[in-house]
């Protein structure tokens, strides 16, 4: 899953993205609402941790923006207000989850996973496809008795195809959700990557294959 925390408070965005990223999570930061709501439209964000108080543009506002144009990322408003009438608000402009500062990293991780688990396509801890399982906990992709470490990009990777193992994912896509929305990443990065899953995936004998489908991206295939 990849999140997108606009947060004007320096040490709090880069706190909780170091927290989000140790949770096995990518994060970007934004500081300014302007900025945060061009990201938020990019699309590539599984959730927004989204500030009530910005400069250039409200969470509100960015929140409103959003919903009117039918984008409907799962939003949790972080603000330091804690009136009834604020919570009111940001529940009535489209927010799906609201924490008041402080708050603690346990709580914060716990209302991620709640959220989660409302989406269509929450998969729980372990994603399981044919003959292999992710374990989004420990990072180790696993077939039958045999299991290996994977490094982050690797694991973010197999992440996407196990979501949607069916589906042909294009390289654009996956440099936006692993790398970043104004990464400098090209191809040859993706390629990289698959290369060392797909040795990977052979190490541990698994039927499972992920294939290329030229012009366009990769997609998993499992072996007769």
């Amino acid at each position: 899953m990849r999140l997108l925390v606009i947060e004007d408070e320096e040490a709090l965005a880069d706190a909780l993205c170091e927290i989000l990223r140790q949770n096995s999570y990518m994060a970007d930061s934004v500081s300014n609402g302007l900025e945060g709501l061009d990201y938020a439209r990019s699309g590539i964000y599984d959730m927004i941790l989204l500030d009530i108080m910005l400069p250039g543009m409200d969470g509100i506002s960015i929140l409103k923006a959003l919903r009117r144009e039918q984008i409907f990322t799962p939003v949790i408003l972080l603000t330091a207000k804690t009136e009834l009438q604020d919570i009111v608000t940001g529940l009535d402009a489209g927010s799906d989850d609201y924490l008041a500062k402080p708050f603690s990293t346990t709580e914060l991780l716990a209302r991620i996973r709640a959220l989660t688990r409302r989406g269509s396509n929450y998969t729980g801890e372990i994603i399981t496809h044919a003959d292999i399982s992710l374990n989004k906990g420990t990072m180790e992709l696993s077939c039958g008795k045999n299991s290996i470490k994977l490094g982050a990009k690797e694991f973010q990777l197999m992440e996407i195809f196990l979501t949607s193992p069916k589906q042909v994912i294009p390289k654009d896509l996956l440099i936006e959700k692993v790398w970043g929305f104004d990464t400098d990443a090209e191809y040859n990065n993706v390629e990289v990557y698959v290369s060392f899953l797909r040795q990977k995936l052979h190490s541990l004998g698994t039927a499972v294959q992920i294939k290329t489908s030229r012009g366009i991206g990769y997609y998993l295939e499992v072996a007769p």
